[in-house]
């Protein structure tokens, strides 16, 4: 961990939980779902964040019939709005950064995460890799690795920000540096990142055309 910017050619954020505070959404929808079928809802909401809800059902509820109990969750979360917020600092680290330089990797699917960006306002990104475009799920690199691909960017150039362990994995797992923000989990949880902030606000980016640098810290 250093407190020195960090240089790469791009950026690669989470959403939920980086972006777009949707924590009290998140939970509330696993907490519902999980008493209808009699199950922890604090197991349940801990193995949900960061995770697809393919991999958070194979989890706790595999005797579940998945594919159904997906679509009924991705129905309820790309139609509602209470407890979906921006979150401070987002929409001005993005502005800073060059269009083509930056994506959003989600482990939602794409029709709750197009819903939560433009609820929000934010800026639609170029590329967009959401859980249902990919065969596997944060901790797994690959989310990480075709947002790197879209790009035109090699792995190792691109730098993560990210709010949960699985996220974090998985871009390491892809060779990438990573930015945590504090919230979803405490800063412990959070170490194995290069670099950890308590809120997006802190971070600041810096663009130098002629070398298509970012340098990107707190």
């Amino acid at each position: 961990m250093t407190a020195a910017p960090l240089r790469c050619a791009a950026v690669l954020f989470d959403l939920d939980g980086v972006l777009v505070d949707s924590t009290e959404c998140v939970e509330r929808t696993w907490h519902r779902w999980a008493v209808e079928h009699d199950l922890d809802p604090a197991r349940v909401i801990e193995a949900a964040h960061g995770r697809r809800t393919l991999e958070t059902i194979q989890i706790v509820a595999p005797h579940l019939a998945i594919g159904t109990e997906m679509a009924a969750l991705a129905a309820s979360e790309s139609t509602t709005t209470e407890g979906i917020h921006e979150v401070p600092g987002a929409r001005e680290l993005l502005g800073s950064l060059p269009r083509n330089a930056w994506a959003i990797v989600t482990s939602g699917v794409h029709s709750v995460a197009s819903f939560r960006i433009q609820y929000t306002g934010l800026p639609s990104p170029l590329v967009l890799v959401c859980a249902d475009e990919i065969e596997h799920g944060k901790p797994d690199p690959e989310g990480y690795l075709v947002a790197a691909e879209r790009l035109g960017f090699p792995p190792n150039k691109c730098i993560v920000v990210e709010d949960t362990p699985p996220g974090i994995e998985a871009a390491h797992a892809a060779g990438m540096r990573v930015i945590a923000v504090v919230g979803t989990y405490p800063a412990g949880a959070l170490s194995d990142a290069e670099l950890v902030v308590s809120s997006l606000a802190e971070l600041h980016a810096t663009f130098t055309e002629h070398s298509g640098t970012i340098e990107i810290g707190a």
